[in-house]
Order: structure tokens, then sequence, then C-alpha cells
């Protein structure tokens, strides 16, 4: 069984259309009518329309020759269950998976709406079934907490044999806080609330899964961790003592060789490149998997798939995979 996760960089619906509206919704932040702005038409209610705004900006979908970018790249890599981050809702994700991605047999879709103000959720493709699938879009970090710790979901989903007769593997899927900061914020502030919240969102994650799982059960966690591997607010999950995960992607092999850069990309695992200005590009492990020690005894092969392009092709990061013998 193959399994990866691929960040799809904001894949948004494509059923955009343009019209005039009397004003903004309430929540909006343009105040002029009318006002040209980009609805959504949700294609399994035709006669429903959404605002989709984030900070005053428009939302738009992602344009064709992108998804078809990514729909080559899921390709290539043939996974048997994918986890993705970035997606808008299961409509979309359905619609990518019934159209871009028609020859895979993505017949199993999930995704639960959360909690982030982007609009971006993550989500599961599988050729295989699936059985219990539980959101944490509503856990909290402390139990007097107020607000949710995860923005973007932790996603628990169970995968089933082919013939529905056990599980096979369980799979949490999640997108940690970014590095982000806005150009008002600032930054050495921002950089440590960021770090903060991501290792809330870790502990509160390795807290689930250690509460959800048993010993010698076969689960991993995947997704844009937005961190290094060894980072501090990884270390809930990559030192928990009663989990004791391990990295499925440090020996991991990318499928082609990286674009060529100045100075040269490291030869080392790396899914995401930033490069800011007037300073080198950083190349870091984003994008992870951390298998149970049980699943990790299954593991026979790991790998990334390469961009051909600097800034990389549909999505601004490499997908990852990792190969199990269940």
């Amino acid at each position: 069984m193959r399994v990866a996760s691929f960040n799809l960089n904001n894949l948004f619906s494509r059923y955009d259309f343009t019209a005039e509206v009397d004003s903004m919704p309430p929540d909006g932040t343009h105040n002029s009518a009318p006002v040209e702005i980009v609805t959504t038409v949700d294609p399994a209610d035709p006669d429903r329309v959404k605002f989709r705004t984030f900070k005053g900006r428009l939302i738009k979908g992602k344009p064709e020759a992108e998804r078809k970018k990514l729909a080559g790249r899921i390709t290539a890599l043939n996974p048997d269950v994918l986890t993705v981050q970035e997606v808008e809702d299961v409509t979309t994700l359905a619609a990518f998976a019934r159209e871009e991605l028609k020859d895979l047999g993505y017949r199993h879709v999930v995704l639960v709406e959360g909690n982030d103000s982007r609009l971006i959720d993550v989500g599961i493709l599988s050729r295989l079934p699936i059985g219990g699938v539980t959101s944490w879009r509503h856990a909290v970090h402390q139990p007097t907490d107020a607000d949710p710790v995860f923005s973007r979901d932790l996603l628990q989903v169970e995968i089933l044999a082919a013939d529905r007769s056990r599980r096979v593997l369980t799979v949490f899927n999640t997108h940690l806080k970014s590095k982000f900061c806005d150009f008002r914020e600032d930054p050495v502030a921002c950089a440590e609330a960021n770090s903060a919240l991501r290792q809330k969102q870790a502990e509160t994650a390795a807290r689930i899964m250690a509460a959800q799982t048993r010993p010698g059960d076969r689960y991993l966690i995947c997704g844009d961790m937005n961190d290094a591997p060894d980072s501090t607010p990884l270390a809930p999950l990559a030192a928990h003592p009663t989990l004791q995960l391990v990295d499925g992607l440090q020996h991991a092999v990318p499928d082609r060789a990286a674009p060529a850069d100045t100075p040269p990309a490291p030869d080392r695992p790396w899914s995401d490149r930033f490069k800011a200005a007037h300073q080198p590009a950083d190349y870091q492990l984003l994008d992870q998997i951390w298998l149970s020690p049980a699943a990790a005894g299954a593991l026979t092969s790991a790998g990334i798939g390469r961009r051909t392009h600097l800034g990389g092709d549909g999505s601004d990061h490499d997908p990852v995979w990792v190969d199990l013998t269940l």
C-alpha cells in the first residue's frame, strides 16, 4: 500500500462566475455598490451561491492548467491513499477526484469542514474502503480554552481491507500552523506566536493519538507540519514516549533530481522551498509522515515527488509517500 501526502496549494472550486450585487455580505470589507465580485456555485446545488472572501480579497478557483499539473504529479505517484491539505471543501475534492483523477479510482472521499479563516481544509482520497471517520476540529489544547486548537482539523480515518473484513491502517491527517507573518505584524512576535500554536497543536495531536490507539496498532500521522522534523514545536509528536513514532521519510528518495538552483538544493529530504528576497533559498521537509512502531515495521520504501520548476508544479510543496506491506 502506498500512502502519500500532498499540500495542493489552495485547491478552490473552479465553478466561478462574475456578478454585480448591491453590497457585500456583512463580514465583507467593501462598501461600494454595486461591486464586481466572484462567487461560487455549488455543483451539487446549482441554485445556491456563496461569497468567498478573505481579508477583503476575493478567493478564486485554481486555474485548469494548475489543476492538471497537480493531477499529473498525483498520477505519477499513484498512491492507494492520498492525504491532502489546502482544499476548499468536500465538493471541490470530490470533483477533483472524479474529473482530474478519474483514472486513479478514488471512490472514497473524506473531508470535514474545519475552522480556518482561509477556508482551507484537509481531506483524504482512497481506493480502499473507509471505516470510521473522526474529526477533531473542536478539540482544545487545555480544557479551559474557549477556542479550538486546530484551524485545519486533525482528521482520523480508518482504512479497511478491500473486502471490508478488517482495519488495515488508521490515518491521521493534519495541517499545522504556518510560519506566515503579515508585513504589518512584528516579525519576531508573530514567529513566536506561530511556533507556540504549532507546538500546542502537536501536543494535542499526540494526546489524541495516544488515547485513540493501542500498542501494536498500525497508524500514521501525515500532513503539512510547517516545521522541521527535529524542531522544538514538533517535539511533542516526534519524541512522545508512548507513541514512539518513527520518521517515515528520514531516508526518502526523490523520484528525480532537483531543479538547478544557486546554491544547489541540499542532498537530504525536503518538500518545500522558500526564497526570501536577497537570501538563499531555504529547503525544509515540512510535509511529513510519522509511523507507529507497528506500521514502521511494514515500511518498505519512501519517496518524494520532486518538482520540475523551482517554484513548484501546481503546488509550492512536493508530495511525499511511504510504501507499506500490510
